[in-house]
């Protein structure tokens, strides 16, 4: 289900975190106390023809999470983007697969605070991990959020 902020999403336990892409998909997954955040391996779109959605959906089942956290992309003045509506697609497909909450976070910057995070590296280690550390940084934010509701 699909929330329109953080209110009801769950105060407890393992949440994902999602970099959409079209070709990569980042991920990031908590620990059951939310103190640590940690990548994972990236989704590539059509592996063995299932959706991204439905590779979410199974990782999601075999992390035993409680709710997803989607980044959102937005134009600087805070609108959505041409991209906002292929990730908020990918949510109601997930939807379809798995029954937890899914919320959206803005992912201004994140991309760059990941490769900051990440300092000096080869070219070829950004490629296959900006990502999932995109996806942990969206994470650490909602987990921020989430941590100031109570």
């Amino acid at each position: 289900m699909i929330l329109s902020d953080f209110k009801a999403f769950p105060r407890a336990g393992r949440i994902m975190g999602i970099d959409w892409g079209a070709h990569r998909t980042g991920v990031a997954v908590s620990d059951t106390s939310r103190e640590f955040v940690f990548t994972r391996p990236v989704i590539l779109s059509g592996r063995g023809g299932a959706s991204i959605a439905q590779q979410i959906a199974d990782l999601a089942r075999a992390e035993k999470v409680v709710g997803i956290v989607f980044g959102l992309p937005l134009h600087a003045d805070g609108t959505e983007s041409d991209a906002s509506e292929s990730v908020r697609a990918c949510a109601a497909e997930l939807c379809t697969y798995i029954d937890l909450p899914i919320c959206f976070i803005d992912e201004t910057l994140t991309s760059r605070i990941a490769q900051d995070n990440m300092g000096r590296v080869r070219v070829s280690d950004i490629k296959q991990n900006l990502d999932s550390e995109s996806a942990r940084v969206i994470l650490d934010n909602a987990i921020a959020i989430i941590r100031r509701l109570k």
